[in-house]
């Protein structure tokens, strides 16, 4: 039987540097590549360049070395709008107009499909439809956003990326503000749109979540350098104790999920300080 051929990668880092200016360069020589369908989980401690990272691939700010490609765009020379077309972004919170309702944010996905002073057709308005009711938030559609809770405003986002249908998603904290059960359909809407062949990027601060969907994972350490593989590779105890500055272990639950906890020597060491208080 003839192996099937490795799609093409839709996205490719080769040798970036990332920072807002020379003098301060986050991350030197990162490179992979993502191919549709794939998930990739970015982690790495507070403040260490995971947006700057995102907001790279996006084309909002110019790498410092090195070219991003998003669907065959080099995004520094890209217009706004292909742009649009190539990757939908899900920030971490919402910065718009709040007086706009939920179903009108969703269409906004659309904008980069739209010529210049075109209106949303019949098309542009039922992939928003479908994206708020793969979100289930159909009954909140014309409901103001400043009407609406965090979490809902989050799954907004996430709707309006999947309305914007583009090959690459770059999602930025995604869960940070979603309860359990939102948090859990956001999971299986994650594999939804990996299988529906898009490639994703998902920023998180939790180990368990790239155990659970990702095909691998780019660790961006205190090093400056990311390193990217199977997650199970990459994702050791030593080196989330040494991202995270704390120990821990790995264990499988009965189940088989696997996750992180506070090692024994660190519980006793929490013990200890709270019995001096």
């Amino acid at each position: 039987m003839t192996a099937k051929p490795t799609p093409a990668p839709v996205l490719v880092l080769d040798g970036v540097a990332i920072g807002h200016d020379p003098a301060t360069v986050l991350a030197r020589d990162v490179s992979f590549t993502l191919e549709p369908g794939g998930i990739v989980c970015l982690m790495g401690p507070n403040g260490i360049g995971k947006t700057t990272l995102l907001r790279t691939v996006l084309g909002l700010i110019p790498p410092l070395a090195g070219r991003v490609l998003v669907d065959g765009l080099d995004v520094a020379a890209a217009s706004a709008s292909a742009i649009a077309r190539a990757v939908a972004h899900v920030p971490q919170a919402f910065l718009g107009d709040p007086g706009h309702t939920v179903f009108d944010v969703v269409l906004m996905g659309r904008t980069g499909r739209l010529g210049l002073f075109a209106v949303p057709g019949r098309e542009d308005r039922r992939a928003a439809s479908d994206a708020l009711e793969a979100l289930g938030l159909s009954d909140l559609a014309a409901r103001r956003v400043d009407r609406i809770s965090g979490g809902q405003r989050q799954l907004m986002l996430i709707a309006r990326a999947l309305a914007q249908d583009t090959p690459v998603v770059v999602m930025d904290e995604p869960t940070a503000s979603l309860d359990l059960g939102n948090r859990w359909a956001l999971v299986d809407r994650i594999r939804v749109a990996a299988a529906d062949g898009r490639a994703l990027i998902v920023s998180t601060h939790e180990p368990e979540q790239a155990f659970e969907f990702a095909d691998r994972v780019a660790v961006l350490g205190h090093d400056r350098r990311l390193a990217v593989g199977p997650v199970d590779e990459i994702l050791t105890a030593e080196r989330l104790a040494a991202l995270y500055r704390t120990d821990v272990r790995l264990e499988t639950t009965a189940c088989g999920r696997r996750v992180v906890v506070r090692a024994d020597a660190e519980i006793r060491r929490l013990d200890r300080e709270r019995g001096r208080r």
